[in-house]
């Protein structure tokens, strides 16, 4: 038996087992989308910390996690007789295979940036012709990520920077107004010019072809690290933050980079 045959498997056995729940365990009886939702939201960003983290383990046990919840879902929809699991694997083999003409039909691609572009094109379509660019974002997503993914729909459409070069006039042109609002003591307006910068350099991020999220947690980590390693050393020496000056802090901060 070939890895697939293992898999198909172990996938119809895990139907097996939820159908069973969902007749027998307490639990899992009463759980509905609803409440499900925070949930599979919880396991999601366990995966994206497990890849993040480069724990391929990890990354294996949240992807089992998730898998349930997707079966959960759609045991749950079939019970209300809206679809079936069969009904959710059927249609994400059809849009793959529609969005894919280069793979599954004639259409010749230049390269990975052509493919997202008649991706996007290819979703209009699908809804009869029209789809508002930016109705797949979904509201609820973290503001960076948003950012980065409304950035992406419009660039799939044409929208974008001719050169990644241009983007730097744009942050400064954006830095330039945050300091006026700055300068006028203007709350309001400060707020919202802080929110240019922001999407001026996640902008920028994406053009230089680096993950916003990722870059900024990664700065987090080392933040956190570097803090850990100021607030034992000075524990070690019998002080307390609170008695140091800044200047006194900053030595024992740049010990924290030299030891990284």
């Amino acid at each position: 038996m070939n890895d697939k045959e293992r898999s198909k498997e172990e996938f119809e056995k895990l139907l097996n087992i939820i159908d069973k729940l969902r007749t027998t365990c307490p639990w899992d009886m009463k759980q509905t989308n609803e409440s499900l939702r925070k949930l599979t939201i919880e396991e999601t960003y366990e995966l994206a910390e497990a890849v993040f983290s480069k724990n391929d383990d990890g990354i294996r046990n949240e992807l089992g996690d998730l898998m349930l919840h997707i079966v959960f879902y759609a045991k749950i929809g079939s019970e209300k007789g809206k679809f079936t699991m069969t009904d959710v694997l059927k249609g994400i083999n059809e849009k793959l295979i529609y969005r894919h003409p280069h793979v599954f039909g004639d259409v010749k691609v230049s390269g990975a940036s052509e493919v997202e572009e008649n991706w996007e094109q290819l979703k209009i379509k699908e809804h009869n012709g029209y789809k508002p660019v930016l109705s797949g974002v979904p509201s609820s997503l973290p503001a960076t990520i948003k950012a980065n993914r409304i950035q992406e729909k419009v660039r799939g459409v044409g929208f974008d920077w001719e050169k990644r070069e241009q983007i730097w006039d744009k942050v400064a042109e954006e830095i330039g107004e945050l300091k006026n609002e700055i300068d006028n003591q203007d709350a309001e307006k400060m707020e919202s010019e802080f929110g240019d910068v922001f999407f001026s350099i996640i902008n920028a991020c994406r053009l230089y072809g680096v993950d916003p999220e990722a870059a900024l947690e990664k700065t987090n980590r080392k933040f956190i690290r570097r803090f850990n390693y100021l607030e034992n050393q000075t524990i070690r020496k019998g002080k307390s933050l609170h008695d140091m000056s800044l200047d006194e802090m900053n030595v024992i901060w740049e010990e924290a980079k030299k030891e990284e």
